[in-house]
């Protein structure tokens, strides 16, 4: 597909401009994401959702309920 949008800095080309803009921070370094439990800055908003699950095990999905058996046969 057609790839309109192309970094400046090395040439990378994307499909939307908000994909542009979220690359263009690997090299501004500008984290605009943070963490308010640790304070830790991230290059976007998904990053930050990641980090955040994993910190605080309370914002996962629970888990599937498993009897520990094998219904396979």
């Amino acid at each position: 597909g057609e790839r309109p949008y192309c970094c400046d800095q090395c040439g990378k080309q994307f499909t939307q401009l908000n994909a542009l803009q979220r690359h263009h921070r690997i090299h501004t370094g500008e984290k605009p994401f943070m963490c308010n439990a640790c304070g830790r800055t991230f290059t976007d908003k998904s990053t930050l959702r990641r980090h955040t699950s994993v910190r605080d095990p309370s914002s996962r999905p629970p888990a599937p309920h498993t009897s520990g058996r094998h219904t396979g046969d």
